[in-house]
């Protein structure tokens, strides 16, 4: 039963992890990320539709996007849905494709995005306390049923205390790593 507690609180742990380190790919580094796109949905045919279900998306070089439809009536679409996403840059229409050069980042946007960062480690850290809240009533309600004892019940309390503080530090370094990402010119 315990075991079964602790699987369940580590599989939401793993979780969440990915789902920062997906968010992280949303924050723009020294090169253009084609995943800064990600957010981006355009009306395709009366609904919303993501971008890259719509266009081919390639980073050309390290400071240049190409956004290219597979159907040329879309390049409209297109350039105002990326304008309206106000990404940092204005979309430029050639005709057969969009795209997006993007300047060197200054400090003030380096630092900006670190503080980004930090906030979705924070929103992380938060769900991994909520699966030790979750954890901590599963055992309170077997302790309280009397299907495990007093002692058992601690030993589980602290193990999954120690789950918990295993991933807050593996949070706090995949935060660390994208801060000296984000800062290094």
């Amino acid at each position: 039963m315990l075991n079964e507690i602790y699987e369940k609180q580590k599989t939401q742990a793993e979780k969440s992890l990915e789902a920062l380190k997906k968010d992280f790919t949303t924050l723009r580094t020294g090169k253009v990320n084609i995943h800064i796109l990600d957010p981006i949905q355009v009306d395709y045919y009366g609904s919303a539709t993501p971008l890259n279900q719509v266009a081919t998306v390639l980073a050309s070089d390290a400071s240049t996007i190409s956004i290219t439809p597979w159907e040329k009536p879309m390049l409209k679409a297109i350039e105002s849905a990326i304008a309206a996403a106000n990404i940092g840059v204005n979309p430029n229409n050639d005709g057969e494709s969009v795209k997006l050069f993007f300047p060197p980042m200054t400090k003030e946007q380096r630092e900006e995005n670190v503080k980004h960062a930090k906030a979705m480690g924070e929103k992380t850290k938060v769900s991994i306390r909520n699966g030790r809240k979750d954890a901590n009533d599963a055992i309170k309600k077997l302790e309280k049923d009397k299907a495990i004892s007093q002692d058992e019940a601690k030993k589980a309390y602290d193990e999954v205390q120690k789950l918990t503080d295993l991933y807050t530090h593996k949070i706090d370094e995949s935060v660390k790593d994208k801060e000296t990402q984000l800062l290094k010119v």
